[in-house]
């Protein structure tokens, strides 16, 4: 592997075992339409060149242009209720038909209706919320308040960290495959280690004494002038589940110090924990949540900025106004799913079915030496490697068995499927898995 490569993240474009692969597994048809997409797109890292290219996507099964049927537990986050839910294609069909789109200066019932129903059940009394064409914008959108609601322009945010892609949001971003390169990014984005146990930065040892925490605390008073502190809830890229004390301790450090908390959950909200929002599990009230992904229903790109009431100061100035802020065709989907989430009870399936997925994924690997720890919270379950390279080898093979999923922090297999994945297909994946390790490890 090149030196320049970066292997924060497993889905590289670049790599023998890629070559090996498409070399083994695709037909002329599909490297025609690859070299088409490679001739006319940008390319970029993890995105362009592609690996492989698709006909169908329905429920929690892409398929190739081959013929191929792939289980997909990656989905890039946004397949909560799967691909193609038949009440999500109806919501859209109906509101196509007759509201295909509603310019800025008119309301609409669908983005009125998704908008009370979110701030309902957000954590925070008489919430509001601003809708944005992608959690990037979101997040964007959440800076701009934060700044406006504290006349301070400083932010507070995580290393490893993945908020967007634009510049404002890898400015607050940890992954260097984002920033590296880039430029002067936004002045006073400050980053602290993350809640990481496995490579404490602090020393804490086998018990986690939470002396990350203890080190926010330290710099927000240094810095004296920090208008928020960005978090993602749950790492969703190698799954980091922060204990409860971490928040209810990083809750009073922000309020001590002046300092929003915002939480970015933009694709681990919607049940992907067990909870609609993953902050429920950690008994705090947030000052903002971003999320985003999987609120479109699998299908069109839609995201939500959600403040507390008292947060409700910029009358004077757009925070967001984007001309898709809402777009009735993306809030009739989010209708769409939400109702799915509580008709199908999928928060409850999320906490059961990833409850004993991680028992099941424990046991199996437990002579495994090759994995460092598995862990999870509802349907979001990754296992830690010893080796990058172990890593992107697993991959491969199940990718070759039908199997996708993400590679995250370089050896982190990260498994995140729809919550109404057929409990069969969810036993398939697991031994799938635990037949990849066991081979690739011996191998």
């Amino acid at each position: 592997m090149p030196p320049e490569v970066d292997r924060s993240e497993g889905d590289i474009n670049l790599g023998a075992r890629r070559v090996t692969w498409q070399d083994q597994h695709l037909d002329a048809a599909t490297r025609a339409l690859l070299a088409e997409d490679a001739r006319w797109f940008l390319h970029q890292s993890m995105s362009t060149p592609c690996l492989n290219a698709l006909a169908g996507a329905q429920g929690s099964w892409l398929t190739d242009l081959s013929g191929r049927r792939i289980l997909d537990f990656h989905g890039n986050s946004l397949h909560q209720i799967g691909y193609g839910h038949p009440k999500v294609v109806a919501a859209i069909q109906e509101t196509l038909a007759t509201l295909p789109f509603s310019p800025r200066r008119y309301a609409n019932r669908p983005a009125v209706e998704l908008a009370r129903r979110l701030c309902e059940a957000a954590p925070m009394p008489e919430a509001r919320l601003l809708f944005a064409p992608g959690g990037t914008a979101a997040i964007g959108m959440a800076l701009k308040l934060a700044r406006l609601a504290t006349g301070r322009f400083k932010t507070l945010s995580m290393w490893d960290a993945f908020h967007g892609a634009s510049l404002d949001a890898i400015s607050l971003g940890g992954e260097a495959v984002f920033r590296r390169g880039i430029g002067p990014l936004l002045p006073g984005a400050e980053h602290v280690p993350p809640h990481d146990p496995g490579h404490c930065v602090f020393g804490c040892g086998g018990r986690c004494a939470l002396r990350c925490v203890d080190y926010i605390d330290y710099c927000l008073g240094k810095e004296g002038d920090v208008a928020a502190v960005i978090v993602e809830t749950v790492r969703c890229t190698d799954v980091q589940v922060p204990p409860v004390d971490y928040y209810q301790r990083l809750r009073r450090i922000c309020d001590r110090h002046g300092a929003l908390l915002i939480l970015d959950e933009i694709p681990i909200a919607l049940g992907r924990t067990g909870h609609l929002y993953a902050v429920e599990r950690y008994g705090i009230e947030p000052d903002m949540i971003v999320i985003g992904k999987g609120l479109g229903g699998g299908a069109l790109p839609l995201a939500a900025l959600i403040a507390r009431a008292g947060l409700n100061v910029g009358q004077d100035i757009s925070l967001g106004h984007y001309t898709h802020e809402k777009n009735p065709l993306a809030c009739a989907a989010g209708l769409a799913t939400l109702d799915v989430i509580a008709e199908e009870n999928l928060l409850e399936r999320s906490q059961t079915l990833g409850a004993a997925a991680l028992a099941q994924l424990r046991a199996a690997t437990a002579e495994l030496p090759a994995v460092i720890e598995v862990r999870g919270a509802g349907l979001l379950l990754g296992i830690e490697l010893n080796d990058a390279d172990l890593a992107e080898a697993v991959l491969y093979r199940c990718l070759s068995e039908g199997l996708s999923f993400k590679v995250g922090q370089g050896k982190v297999l990260v498994l995140a499927p729809p919550l109404n994945v057929d409990a069969a297909d969810l036993d398939w994946a697991l031994a799938c898995m635990v037949a990849a390790l066991r081979a690739e490890s011996l191998a």
